[in-house]
């Protein structure tokens, strides 16, 4: 015969004196099920609360009192219950269990005094929460208002699998809960082996709990490492989990540096509100001094923005001598954000200044990231159909000055020595971009329109002379330059019974130039104050796809050609050229109707583009992708023949009436292998003028890229030689949590190393931790090399650090 199971699915209470019938013991296992659930819950779901990290996410120490239903119904269940009349005393036994909305108090024996009004749990307890936490004890006796209480030998584990242990726990005063020897670390995951044992934790002598102040107190702490302590502290505290944001010091970093020396970040958190909050953080150094930064975060309904600022007095500027950072003062500043005006209208802004250009990198222990040499403002709105765009630009560069001989100089009528870079950048402001596409058809086709406005100021002419050369070129002009720009376009798809695709287009753009100030030693450019532009043409791109499948997949050949007829380019060389500078001519911009990349170059003449697509799709996950083709110039003058006043143009390889051929190449296979090329061939003689290509791919526990990159000489922007280098890394992970890694970058035309690291690593689920050597020549020259050791610690709810050191 099996155990008989007592089944209590009610929450009716029994009077004082009811009777030991069939039917009072039923009523006393009611009696148990709505008492122990109550009080067992609460004092878990508080235990909880009490001995988890403030980095926790689970807020485990909210109580049953404020989460269950009053209407919930309750069930014990148990192998056998007794009520003693004479102590007043009901018990449960046998493979306990209690439920109740969502709870689950599981335990081999509870004992319910009602004459001491105590509860006392014992054998094997464990009690799970609705959020998967769950809290085990030996025993655990709790008072009836849960002003006092004793757990022994007490285990919580969160769904966020952290862990707590203590020897035993006790509660006084209805919020203070004290835990004597107590650890805290973290658990793996049921996939991982179970028993695995964390390699860190923190063990202390006690740890309180004050519910009032939400704060957790550790005395006597250590952090320990495979069971041996590496850090000591006598005192530390943090929030408890039901503060998400709470003022105190966070994880310090150090700093080692031969030109910095050593040094360590402190920061401080401040929460000065729910929806705004300052980090300040110092870091002393024994050659630089005091580096101080601060961070102002703030959230509103509409949106939220940041200012960040860092700077110092360098005690030994001399430390960066012959760079920018030979200053006395340097720093920077920094400030960004987003904000919503409407369903539709967005603004926002990413600026930064920088007191030279490399600050934020010799002083990698600011916090906040650069956003490169453009700071910009924006104001955007968008809908299905149409978008309006305000922008505004400035671009930073180091203050240093050029260094040489002025007769030497070849540009040193425009650009006088002891000028900054920084007057060379321009000011961009206002950029407006407007785009609208019709929603009916015009002529049974698409009609869009595009426009643009920009105005621009620079300070100082950059000038140069390619080589070979006696005449001046021009990346950007002293003055102020605007523009205004408008397009609308018309293209219609037709598809006759063979498959063949008939795209005919048209489209007609209109230009208006406000020249100002203009450097009078630029002769180059037209003396006009306003100067109007027009480029109306006409097309048709045509397609027709051969489609054929096999056993396995289907492939795709398609010939694609297209022209496109309109009149000459006016005032090539008279205008500015800002937007249009960079002129890459590869198989993205084959069709492209006008192949300049902005607005201040419009393309002119009649050109055909022809081309070869070809597809492969395999069933087993294979696919591949090429195309191959070149352009034509058929009729007038070509525009990219024709320099402007930089010169950009005429190694494009677009300059010739029969272009350079054009290919691309993608694979990407059922194994994680991804390769991707691009390639430029010299119109006569196929030598290669422009490669890139770049491979990415995971084999068993290996994880690697390639890129590599080749450009051939650009002689009419100066640049006399060809340019090659490839760039790859690898990860190889070992035997479980161990990896190796490493990265080069290597200049294959000047037989120079620019860049290399490696490192090893390890990882699991609670601890990361790495170190690694990297050195850097792109800064200097062949004998001047940046060697840096990096040294990066984790702990999973605790925090990151991380040390590095420059090596001689």
């Amino acid at each position: 015969m099996g155990e008989e199971r007592v089944i209590c699915p009610s929450n009716i209470f029994p009077g004082p004196d009811a009777r030991l019938t069939a039917r009072g013991k039923r009523t006393a296992a009611r009696t148990l099920s709505l008492s122990l659930t109550l009080t067992i819950s609460l004092f878990a779901a508080g235990a909880a609360g009490y001995s988890t990290p403030a980095r926790a996410q689970s807020s485990i120490t909210d109580t049953l009192a404020s989460q269950v239903s009053a209407d919930a119904q309750m069930m014990l269940e148990s192998a056998q219950i007794t009520y003693d009349f004479d102590r007043d005393v009901i018990v449960a036994s046998g493979n306990v269990q209690v439920f109740y909305d969502g709870y689950t108090v599981e335990a081999q024996q509870i004992v319910f005094n009602r004459g001491t009004q105590t509860l006392t749990a014992r054998g094997n307890v464990v009690m799970t929460e609705p959020n998967g936490t769950v809290a085990q004890s030996q025993e655990m006796i709790l008072s009836e208002d849960l002003a006092e209480g004793f757990a022994r030998a007490l285990q919580i584990d969160t769904p966020e699998r952290t862990r707590f242990l203590a020897e035993q726990a006790s509660r006084t005063d209805g919020n203070v809960t004290t835990f004597e020897n107590g650890v805290y670390t973290v658990y793996t995951k049921p996939t991982n082996p179970p028993d695995k044992p964390p390699l860190w934790r923190i063990r202390a002598a006690k740890i309180i709990h004050d519910e009032k102040e939400r704060t957790i107190y550790y005395e006597d702490a250590s952090l320990e490492f495979f069971g041996t302590p590496i850090a000591y502290a006598p005192f530390f505290s943090m929030p408890d989990p039901t503060v998400k944001r709470k003022s105190g010091f966070l994880m310090p970093g150090g700093i080692v540096s031969d030109s910095l020396g050593y040094g360590v970040t402190v920061p401080y958190y401040w929460a000065l509100s729910p929806n705004y909050d300052l980090t300040t953080t110092l870091s002393p150094m024994t050659k630089q001094g005091l580096l101080g930064e601060a961070s102002f975060r703030h959230r509103l309904v509409s949106g939220s923005y940041t200012i960040a600022a860092a700077g110092l007095f360098q005690a030994r500027p001399s430390e960066f001598a012959n760079t920018s950072g030979d200053g006395r003062w340097r720093g920077a500043v920094k400030t960004t954000g987003n904000f919503k005006l409407s369903e539709n209208w967005d603004y926002g802004w990413n600026l930064t200044y920088k007191s030279d250009r490399v600050f934020l990198e010799d002083y990698s222990a600011v916090g906040f990231d650069d956003n490169g040499e453009t700071s910009e403002i924006y104001l955007e709105g968008n809908t299905v159909r149409n978008g309006l765009t305000f922008r505004g630009y400035a671009f930073s560069l180091s203050q240093e000055d050029y260094t040489g001989d002025a007769d030497n100089d070849p540009s040193s009528d425009f650009s006088p020595l002891g000028q900054s870079l920084q007057d060379k950048q321009p000011f961009v402001l206002p950029v407006i971009d407007y785009d609208y596409v019709f929603s009916d058809p015009i002529v049974g086709g698409e009609l869009s329109l595009t426009s643009n406005f920009t105005s621009l100021t620079r300070a100082e002419t950059d000038a140069f002379q390619a080589t070979g050369s006696d005449v001046d070129q021009f990346r950007g002009v002293d003055g102020t330059f605007s523009r205004l720009s408008m397009q609308g376009e018309w293209r219609r798809t037709f598809i006759d019974p063979l498959g063949q695709v008939f795209t005919p287009f048209a489209y007609v753009r209109g230009d208006l130039f406000f020249l100002a100030s203009a450097d009078e030693d630029v002769n180059a450019l037209t003396g006009e104050t306003f100067v109007g532009r027009a480029m109306p043409a006409a097309g048709l791109e045509y397609r027709y796809p051969f489609i054929a499948t096999f056993d396995g997949g289907n492939q795709i050949l398609e010939p694609v050609a297209q022209i496109v007829v309109r009149p000459n380019e006016q005032r090539i060389g008279e205008l500015p050229n800002e937007d249009a500078q960079s002129i890459v001519f590869d198989a993205t911009t084959l069709f492209d109707y006008d192949k300049f990349s902005g607005f201040d170059r419009a393309e002119g003449g009649s050109r055909v583009n022809v081309g070869l697509n070809y597809k492969l799709q395999l069933n087993s996950g294979y696919y591949l992708s090429a195309l191959f083709g070149r352009s034509y110039q058929i009729a007038g003058e070509n525009s990219y023949a024709t320099s402007d006043i930089l010169g950009a143009t005429l190694d494009s390889g677009l300059e010739t009436d029969q272009s350079d051929y054009v290919s691309s190449l993608y694979l990407d296979t059922q194994y994680g292998v991804r390769v991707g090329a691009q390639a430029r061939f010299d119109n006569e003689d196929f030598q290669i003028r422009r490669f890139e290509a770049q491979a990415t791919g995971t084999y068993g526990p290996v994880v690697s890229s390639i890129a590599y990159a080749f450009l051939d000489a650009q002689p009419s922007l100066g640049i006399d030689d060809p340019r090659e280098e490839v760039l790859g890394s690898a990860s190889l992970r070992l035997k479980e949590n161990w990896r190796v890694f490493g990265s080069l970058r290597y200049d294959i035309e000047n037989f120079d190393m620019v860049q290399d690291g490696f490192g090893l690593g390890y990882d699991d689920e609670g601890f990361s931790v790495s170190l690694s050597y990297a050195e850097d020549r792109s800064r200097n020259n062949d004998e001047e090399v940046d060697r840096t050791i990096y040294l990066r610690v984790g702990l999973r709810t605790i925090g990151n650090t991380q040390v590095s050191s420059g090596v001689q």
